[in-house]
């Protein structure tokens, strides 16, 4: 175990004999830091936060804070944090509210400055830019990719590996594989799936196809929202993926972009 002598640990903190604590690094009550881990000179880690194998937090970073949420009276409430997470510096990621915790799946890129509140939930291999902002209670799917300086609403959604670009400003849920962005005004677009991103991560052209087929109709098509997607389900159903679409616009509580 390599822990720097100025460190600050609490008494009921748990730390595996593998991980790395940096100099002037704070770990709260009832800290769990996994094997393999790193944390570097001058992380804050508060409270009930749990990190997992090979994970690292930046100097500078804050990770298991009281939420900012006028409601939270004290409760216990926790942060889990998968393994092979980065948390680079000066980012914010608080607790939950509630007996609820906030979640930062495997693999995930959190770059510097981003703020995560609380009871947000993110998949797998969700990489936040600089200056990100998430309110309470969103999630972000699998492999999503958010853009620098963007702000999404509290309990909106983004499906799976969506891009959001940046300098948005998010307010309703955005479907999986979709691409979106602010552009030239002042409402988000909507323009189609992740055609690039989708390649990349393997995605067969003919998948690709049927999601922009399943685009063009919702997205097109002016008819009542539930028409479209039975439309689009009629044609493009037996793909997964386009099911998955089609099933987010019914599963929206706040509304799809369209």
């Amino acid at each position: 175990m390599s822990i720097h002598p100025t460190a600050v640990i609490d008494s009921s903190a748990v730390v595996d004999p593998t991980a790395e604590i940096g100099a002037y690094a704070v770990l709260g009550p009832r800290v769990v830091i996994g094997p393999e881990v790193e944390i570097r000179p001058h992380a804050f880690i508060d409270q009930d936060t749990t990190i997992g194998r090979g994970s690292r937090i930046f100097p500078f970073a804050t990770v298991g804070a009281d939420p900012q949420d006028l409601k939270y009276k004290g409760e216990r409430t926790a942060l889990i944090i998968g393994e092979n997470v980065t948390i680079r510096e000066s980012s914010t990621i608080h607790r939950g509210t509630g007996s609820g915790a906030t979640v930062i799946g495997d693999g995930c890129l959190v770059m510097a400055t981003v703020h995560i509140a609380h009871d947000c939930r993110l998949g797998p291999g969700v990489i936040m830019s600089s200056y990100a902002v998430l309110a309470g209670h969103i999630t972000i799917g699998e492999g999503a990719i958010i853009g620098g300086m963007t702000a999404i609403h509290q309990f909106c959604r983004v499906g799976d590996q969506a891009f959001l670009g940046g300098l948005s400003g998010v307010s309703k849920d955005l479907p999986p594989y979709m691409m979106a962005g602010s552009g030239d005004s002042r409402h988000l677009v909507l323009s189609g799936p992740n055609v690039v991103g989708l390649k990349r991560r393997g995605m067969p052209q003919a998948t690709i196809d049927a999601l922009k087929g399943v685009h063009h109709i919702i997205s097109r098509n002016r008819r009542p929202l539930a028409e479209v997607l039975a439309e689009a389900e009629a044609e493009y159903g037996t793909v997964p993926e386009a099911r998955k679409v089609v099933d987010f616009y019914r599963s929206s509580e706040r509304g799809v972009y369209r």
